[in-house]
């Protein structure tokens, strides 16, 4: 429906442009080689004016801040990334009219996605937010926009899943938790925006086409033989037959801790992803279960490795005859081969028993992380150490706790995994660090200090920002279970002090010394 702009059309060619507000709206008339053009006055990029623009040859307009340009008859972005909205004008005797109706909602949705997926490509942030705040704004779910950015990208992950879709619940519960449109905004951005990081500039990775009816001990043998093709297929298979998550997991819980794979990251993930799925529905289903699938069968088996060579041989002799009592100090300071040696010792005791003492190490560790470790510029390449080294044995206890729940049989795996995270760090950690200063008096403001401050925590790396994010959760979520567990003051203080330090994250002295060891050693 057209409405009267009010301007003449010999107003407009005498003055070339003229500003009218109609309707909520600022459109910019303008008379440019014998046409007349109606157009969003706000520059999508940041809001200037275009009023304040620059007409040149060709119908384009340049907007000054920021040498963006636009075709006035397209509303094309020549320079720049987000086109400008053209209005449909039309002259009745000398008045011109504007039809100043939004487009369908669905249109609006289409080019709200469209704009996404160019923004995401681009990894740029500030674009991501306007589009997901167009797709609500056109009555959407900003959901909406998580479920499309990893259907997008599914292709794009070469190695699988990443901490973009583990932490992705997380931050839908917290955008829950938002107190106000902003917050609720920022929350759902990051999983987008972390996919956009993890996938900046990759090139394509097609997933398997084969589709095979789904059967969980084929699965974790084609997981087992590292065939993806299988594994795809059969995971396709049950994508098809609307298997339920709770259904798979077992399995994939079976595959992801049938090794110390990729340093537990597999069990995180087959753990979240159920959460994911539960709050986003079967739409976001069959991407993030073919990106788990071919990370758990691409994941590095770390058990391989020399220092971790004992792990296959204690899980062996498992026997669950060992009556040794399990309390946290039994563990904390032994090497690896001795941290399995002993839980190996307690392995009748009550699963319970055995897990909280490995918690309260791990605690320990974590409290007591030498951080010149994470500074130092003249260490090897083994001991570039870090707090995400140290922080994933909450987030991987947390996460076998709940797939041991329906598979009681892959507790010895838990067990002796987490072992391993306890044994490895044990090298950089000291004694003296004064833990009681970071002992948490209120649990509850402790959580809504941190969670709050998640919706602007100023950190460059998603993966940083969401590893904040599933230790608070992981956290959360263990105490609600067991608020009393005998580890909890001291985990509550080793995540205190993990979250208030600041973590440097540029190696550039360490990263150069190693590059000149490491070429003048090469053959």
């Amino acid at each position: 429906m057209f409405t009267a702009s009010g301007v003449t059309r010999a107003q407009l060619q005498d003055q070339g442009r003229k500003l009218v507000r109609k309707a909520g709206k600022q459109v910019l008339l303008i008379a440019n080689e014998g046409k007349l053009f109606a157009i969003a006055n706000r520059c999508p990029h940041e809001g200037y004016p275009l009023s304040e623009g620059s007409l040149g040859p060709g119908c384009v307009l340049t907007c000054n801040w920021h040498n963006w340009k636009f075709d006035l008859v397209q509303g094309t972005a020549l320079v720049g990334r987000d086109p400008v909205r053209i209005y449909p004008i039309e002259e009745r005797n000398g008045e011109i009219f504007i039809d100043l109706a939004d487009p369908p909602a669905e249109a609006q949705r289409a080019r709200a996605l469209a704009g996404l997926d160019t923004a995401i490509a681009d990894n740029d942030a500030a674009r991501i937010a306007r589009e997901v705040a167009r797709l609500e704004r056109a009555g959407f779910d900003a959901q909406d926009a998580v479920i499309h950015a990893f259907k997008s990208r599914s292709d794009r992950l070469e190695e699988g899943m990443t901490h973009a879709h583990a932490a992705a619940a997380d931050w839908l519960a917290l955008a829950e938790r938002a107190s106000s449109p902003e917050a609720q905004l920022v929350a759902l951005l990051e999983p987008i925006g972390h996919i956009a990081w993890d996938t900046e500039g990759a090139g394509k990775f097609p997933y398997a086409k084969g589709i095979s009816v789904w059967n969980a001990d084929a699965f974790v043998a084609a997981a087992e033989a590292e065939n993806e093709a299988d594994a795809i297929a059969l995971m396709r298979g049950a994508l098809a037959e609307h298997v339920p998550y709770a259904q798979l997991r077992p399995a994939i819980a079976e595959a992801a801790l049938a090794h110390y794979a990729d340093f537990g990251h597999c069990a995180i993930y087959a753990f979240k992803i159920g959460q994911l799925i539960a709050r986003l529905g079967e739409d976001v289903a069959e991407p993030v279960l073919l990106a788990l699938t071919r990370k758990v069968v691409l994941a590095t088996r770390e058990e391989r490795l020399p220092e971790f060579r004992f792990y296959e041989k204690t899980l062996a002799a498992w026997d669950g005859k060992g009556n040794e009592p399990a309390r946290a100090q039994d563990f904390t300071g032994l090497s690896i081969d001795g941290i399995l040696k002993r839980v190996l010792a307690s392995s009748s005791r009550p699963v319970r028993e055995i897990y909280d003492a490995l918690v309260g190490a791990a605690a320990w560790n974590l409290t007591h992380f030498d951080l010149g470790f994470d500074a130092a510029a003249d260490n090897a390449i083994a001991d570039n150490i870090g707090w995400l080294d140290f922080t994933h044995a909450l987030t991987f206890a947390n996460a076998c706790r709940h797939l041991c729940e329906d598979r009681p049989d892959l507790w010895p795996r838990a067990l002796l995994q987490l072992a391993l995270f306890i044994g490895r760090n044990r090298k950089y950690v000291r004694g003296d660090e004064d833990a009681t200063r970071w002992h948490v008096k209120d649990r509850g403001n402790f959580f809504a200090r941190e969670q709050n401050a998640l919706y602007d925590h100023g950190i460059v790396e998603p993966i940083i920002a969401c590893h904040h994010l599933k230790v608070l959760f992981a956290l959360e979520d263990e105490l609600k279970v067991s608020p009393d567990a005998p580890w909890a003051d001291e985990m509550l203080a080793a995540v205190n002090r993990y979250l208030s330090t600041p973590m440097k994250r540029h190696h550039g002295l360490r990263t150069a010394a190693q590059a000149l060891d490491f070429v003048a050693k090469e053959g």
